[in-house]
């Protein structure tokens, strides 16, 4: 879709790691541009509009007249549009190697990560209120814990969090994703050569629900019981530190109040999507 514009436009999920990972990328090259959200609930119908049925999430980046949907190929654009610092590795082997990992880590870890918080987050009202009052405050001071059912329910039937045994499951890919980061990293502090690349960004952003480093967007003070059981049992893992070291060296800081781009809602589709 053709699409006329200067600056770069991010479509993104404020809370989302696959939008984490794309914001980190322009952010760690910096690569000037303009955020925005659409109100929870209504970014599959926003996402849709803007790519002509082609995604139905976030992240969505309108570049040089283009909308990008997926962040592995709004990554391989910024590489295209913005060279240094890269993020792709200059050697085939180690290229390719940083590549697979990344695909690796979008498939087997991301739906994982994000569906655990969800389902453990779903089970408790309050949290589930603080947490749109912290997303979309405007609309929350307009329905108040009437939200509550609402999200609850999209995040059930979204991110298939309402199920035991897919939360269960989602246990497995995370550890499972933790040992392959391990094995992978080896003795090295990289994963794809002896410098950060798109493979050490991906593991990492997509692990932030789990590891929740200072670093990364603040979407609640508190998670369960249940869960921080679960991030006991990761948190002396060399792959549990190593995404707190990777966000700390590699990562700018967000302030610790906000969530990066939910200053600004796209409301209007007519008036926002260029």
């Amino acid at each position: 879709m053709e699409i006329s514009q200067d600056q770069p436009t991010l479509w993104h999920i404020a809370i989302s790691h696959y939008s984490e990972k794309v914001r980190w990328a322009l952010d760690y090259k910096s690569v000037e541009h303009e955020r925005r959200t659409a109100p929870p609930g209504l970014h599959i119908a926003v996402a849709l509009w803007l790519s002509r049925g082609r995604a139905f999430t976030f992240p969505i980046l309108e570049l040089d007249g283009r909308r990008i949907t997926d962040s592995t190929a709004i990554i391989a654009a910024l590489e295209q549009l913005r060279p240094e610092p890269p993020l792709y590795p200059a050697d085939p082997e180690e290229r390719r190697r940083a590549l697979e990992l990344e695909e690796f880590f979008d498939a087997e870890l991301g739906p994982y990560a994000r569906r655990l918080p969800f389902y453990e987050a779903r089970r408790d009202p309050e949290l589930v209120d603080q947490i749109t009052a912290r997303v979309s405050p405007k609309l929350h001071a307009r329905l108040g814990r009437a939200l509550v059912p609402y999200s609850r329910s999209f995040a059930a039937v979204r991110y298939g969090a309402a199920s035991s045994r897919a939360a269960d499951t989602a246990r497995q890919k995370i550890i499972a994703a933790i040992d392959r980061l391990e094995a992978e990293l080896g003795e090295h502090d990289y994963l794809a050569g002896d410098r950060f690349t798109v493979a050490d960004l991906t593991a990492a952003a997509l692990l932030y629900p789990i590891v929740r480093p200072p670093e990364a967007p603040v979407v609640t003070d508190r998670m369960p019981e249940p869960f921080e059981r679960f991030r006991d049992i990761l948190r002396e893992r060399r792959g549990y530190g190593w995404v707190q070291q990777i966000f700390h060296r590699h990562r700018r800081t967000h302030p610790p109040s906000t969530l990066p781009g939910d200053q600004q809602p796209a409301t209007h589709l007519v008036d926002t999507a260029r």
